[in-house]
């Protein structure tokens, strides 16, 4: 039975094989300047898996580009969805009390922020 690493598509779409990794996470940390190895390492991933999923990279660039911004794109709407879907319970949230007992921390919290505004000006 041959075990080597190789890159699928899954439902999560480009996937290192026996991970749950998908070469898009790998492209956020790609762009985002990291060295490889720290890439790796960041991943767990054994050298061979790692060198499959670069080599691939490397070998489609422009697809994998492509798919990694269409799923930056919908994380996007998603993230928007959620936060205007969500926009009036996090404002009636906010304006609540804090609960009796973390009532002294909350003083406390207002004091420094009232301290430091008043540094800053």
């Amino acid at each position: 039975m041959d075990n080597q690493p190789v890159i699928t598509r899954t439902e999560r779409g480009l996937t290192i094989s026996g991970t749950r990794i998908t070469l898009y996470q790998l492209m956020d940390y790609i762009h985002a300047n990291y060295p490889r190895r720290l890439i790796r390492h960041q991943f767990y991933l054994t050298d061979e898996q790692f060198d499959v999923a670069m080599s691939y990279i490397d070998a489609h660039y422009e697809e994998v580009e492509l798919e990694y911004q269409t799923v930056l794109q919908q994380a996007e709407e998603i993230r928007q969805y959620w936060e205007e879907r969500n926009k009036e319970r996090i404002a009636y949230i906010a304006k609540l009390p804090p609960k009796p007992e973390y009532q002294s921390a909350w003083q406390k919290l207002l004091s420094r922020k009232a301290k430091r505004a008043a540094i800053n000006q």
